[in-house]
Parts: structure tokens; C-alpha cells; sequence
């Protein structure tokens, strides 16, 4: 939960509220808000002042976790 996630093809679809015409492109920054066994993953997309414009469940294939500091080393 919460994990920033991207988009590794472009995803068309509509803005949640305005249903306006939105293309998601590769890349695209998201945040996880639901996880489903692993497999699937619903996710908020959202602009730089927060205001979400798609909410869209994502197959775990789809996505590529962001990680923002390392984990330990065991050797």
C-alpha cells in the first residue's frame, strides 16, 4: 500500500470525475491504494498538487515499483 508505482505501456481511459479522455503514458507516476493477492493493483493517479484525475485497477505486470532508499545487504 502506497508504493509508487509507473506505468510500463501507455493506458487509455477517462478522467474519473469528468470522464474526459485521458491517455496514461509509459512511465506515468502512480500511487497504490488497494492490493489484490499480489496480482492486481489499484492505483491513483494523481497531479503535482494532488488532485487525483484516474483511479484504475492495474495488473502487477504492468507496473514497476519505485524504491526511494536501500535495503540492507546480508552476505
Amino acid at each position: 500500500m502506497h508504493d509508487t508505482v509507473v506505468l510500463l505501456d501507455d493506458l487509455a481511459t477517462n478522467h474519473f470525475e469528468t470522464g474526459q479522455p485521458l491517455r496514461l503514458r509509459r512511465g506515468q507516476l502512480g500511487t497504490v491504494v488497494m492490493t489484490y493477492d499480489g496480482t492486481a493493483f489499484e492505483v491513483e493517479f494523481a497531479d503535482r498538487e494532488g488532485r487525483a484525475y484516474a483511479l484504475l485497477l492495474i495488473p502487477s505486470e504492468k507496473l514497476l515499483v519505485l524504491y526511494d532508499s536501500p535495503e540492507s545487504a546480508v552476505a
